[in-house]
């Protein structure tokens, strides 16, 4: 008889949620946890900080960095879904610019690959690309 604890495994959906989680309470520390360290996100190439990155410090960087620098970020929905080829996340909310207040709808859905407790890739695809582009385009410009 062995008295080893295991650690439960959590499935992808439950990793995905975590990541989710630790956004919506603007958690980095637990945000770059559930990213593996070479983590892959590609997001919409219109947007300032659009294409293909890679590396938890790029996404917290350059990512996180461009969204948050412009404007104040509240999500106030996440949903996972898990299914045979992977896991689908949508998140909606809403983006405050801080030169001008104006707000903008936010609403993403990302597919994640993950594999052995973190997320290796994600795959990022907003609603409306350009208009969201336009957006921060404005937030930096000071202007409406």
């Amino acid at each position: 008889m062995s008295n080893q604890r295991t650690t439960p495994v959590e499935s992808p959906a439950q990793v995905v949620r975590g990541l989710y989680d630790a956004l919506v309470t603007g958690d980095v520390p637990g945000v770059l946890a559930k990213l593996a360290p070479d983590v892959i996100v590609d997001e919409p190439a219109q947007l300032p900080y659009g294409g293909v990155h890679q590396g938890r410090e790029v996404f917290v960087q350059s990512i996180l960095g461009a969204m948050m620098g412009y404007a104040e970020v509240a999500i106030t929905d996440a949903e996972v879904f898990e299914g045979p080829t992977g896991v689908v996340g949508t998140l909606a909310g809403t983006l405050t610019a801080r030169t001008t207040g104006e707000t903008f709808p936010l609403t993403m859905v990302e597919i994640h690959q993950v594999e052995d407790g973190t997320v290796q890739k994600i795959d990022v695809y907003t609603k409306n690309p350009h208009e969201l582009a336009a957006f921060y385009a404005r937030a930096e410009a000071g202007t409406t």
